[in-house]
């Protein structure tokens, strides 16, 4: 922490990066792959997981060789450099020079040759989260859609909490051995985890319902309410 875990897969036609951390990640990043004989220029596709700097942040260091994807809810943040999705004044730097060459929708695949990673549309934690399934190897990348023990990340910008449940009880239906967040060890117990973060964000709406009813949440959108009437006055 604060950054992300970077994940690389080799395949037998194409090598993928998983998200990159914070900008300043890069000689990590590059460490990193020279104990397996890699380069920068290797990578042939860098995928993030979502918009949020502590996963895109090194992305540019791959912009001379490597296409960037991403969900296209995310790409849309990324590329406008929304700072309020993108987060970044929480790492208080800035958010700027990224792109986005591909747009990920749900149930695209990633072909690397050997293996293949269907996308998941996992929103929640932001709107445009993805995770990358391989079926064939029962295993998931998850971003920040679920850590180890079945814990659940927070709720930000354009996340929602509704959402995220939903988005968990897809990802429960599947055949996991392994799971691979952005933070944190690997999963040891996916089935059982994934029904514990189902009961956190279950918890967290709950939580969430006594909030509004405590800050009377129609009288904070009384005004908004007062200035559409106006507009058609």
């Amino acid at each position: 922490m604060p950054d992300c875990h970077s994940y690389v897969i080799k395949g037998s036609d194409k090598t993928v990066l998983i998200d990159t951390g914070l900008p300043g990640a890069a000689k990590a990043i590059e460490h990193g792959l020279s104990e397996i004989n890699l380069r920068i220029r290797d990578i042939d596709l860098l995928v993030l997981t979502h918009e949020h700097l502590d996963h895109v942040g090194s992305a540019p260091v791959f912009f001379d060789t490597a296409m960037v994807a991403a969900h296209r809810l995310a790409a849309m943040k990324i590329q406008l450099q929304d700072e309020f999705a993108m987060m970044n004044q929480l790492f208080g730097l800035p958010a700027d020079g990224f792109r986005i060459d591909i747009c990920l929708e749900a149930g695209s695949v990633i072909c690397l040759g050997n293996y293949n990673f269907h996308v998941i549309h996992s929103p929640g934690h932001s709107s445009g989260s993805i995770c990358l399934y391989e079926p064939d190897q029962r295993l998931i990348f998850t971003g920040d859609t679920i850590f180890t023990g079945g814990n659940i990340g927070g709720v930000f910008g354009s996340g929602s909490i509704s959402d995220y449940i939903e988005s968990i009880k897809r990802l429960s239906m599947l055949k996991v051995d392994d799971y691979y967040a952005g933070h944190g060890p690997a999963s040891s117990d996916p089935p059982f985890e994934f029904d514990m973060a189902i009961k956190r964000g279950l918890t967290m709406l709950e939580d969430s319902k006594a909030l509004f009813e405590v800050v009377r949440s129609k009288g904070q959108f009384e005004h908004i309410r007062d200035y559409m009437k106006n507009l058609n006055n």
